[in-house]
C-alpha cells in the first residue's frame, strides 16, 4: 500500500522520482534532520581538480580511450554555464553535420553543467561516463545503461548520490 507524502517531502519527491517511497522517506528524513551534507561528504569525499576546459577535455579522453577505443573522435569538451537542472540537462552529447567543402563531417561535442566543476569526484565521473555512453548508445535504453556499467561499475549507486547531491544544492540555495 502506497501512503501519500508529506507536503515537506516535495524537494524529495521531485529528485527521487520512480524510486521506492522507503527510499524517498529516508532521504527526506536526512534532509529534514540536517545531515544530508554530512552524509554525502562521508560517502563522495574525494575531489577533482578537473577545473577547466582543457583538464576536462583530457579527462574525458582518457575514460574514452579506456573503454571506447573505437567510438568516433570527440571535437569538443568543455563546461557549460548554460546548462541548468531545471532543463533536466547536466550534460549533454551532441551531433551535427558541418560541411567542410565538398565533404560532411560529423561533430561531436560533450558539454557538462558547470556545478560539476566543485562536484565531487565520483559524480564528475558519473556523468562523463552517461555522456560517453551515447557515443555508442543514443538512447536510455538497457545496452546504454549496461554500457554505462561497464565503464562505472557503481553508475546506479552514483546516480542516485547525484540525486541527492543536486538536493543538497536547492536546499542550501
Amino acid at each position: 500500500m502506497r501512503r501519500a507524502l508529506n507536503p515537506d517531502c516535495m524537494l524529495a519527491a521531485r529528485y527521487l522520482a520512480g524510486y521506492p517511497p522507503e527510499l524517498i522517506a529516508q532521504a527526506e528524513q536526512l534532509r529534514l534532520d540536517g545531515r544530508l551534507a554530512d552524509h554525502l561528504a562521508r560517502r563522495l569525499p574525494e575531489r577533482h581538480e578537473v577545473r577547466s576546459d582543457g583538464a576536462l577535455f583530457d579527462y574525458v579522453q582518457a575514460l574514452k580511450a579506456r573503454h571506447l577505443r573505437n567510438a568516433e573522435p570527440l571535437n569538443f569538451v568543455g563546461y557549460d554555464a548554460k546548462l541548468r537542472v531545471l532543463q533536466q540537462a547536466l550534460g549533454t552529447h551532441t551531433r551535427r553535420t558541418q560541411v567542410q567543402g565538398s565533404k560532411l563531417k560529423m561533430r561531436r561535442e560533450i558539454r557538462v553543467a558547470t556545478l560539476f566543476k566543485e562536484a565531487p569526484a565520483a559524480l564528475l565521473r558519473m556523468i562523463v561516463v552517461h555522456e560517453l555512453a551515447h557515443l555508442r548508445e543514443l538512447e536510455h535504453n538497457k545496452p546504454f545503461y549496461k554500457l554505462c556499467q561497464h565503464m562505472e561499475p557503481d553508475y546506479f549507486q552514483l546516480e542516485f548520490d547525484l540525486r541527492l547531491y543536486l538536493m543538497n544544492q536547492e536546499e542550501s540555495k
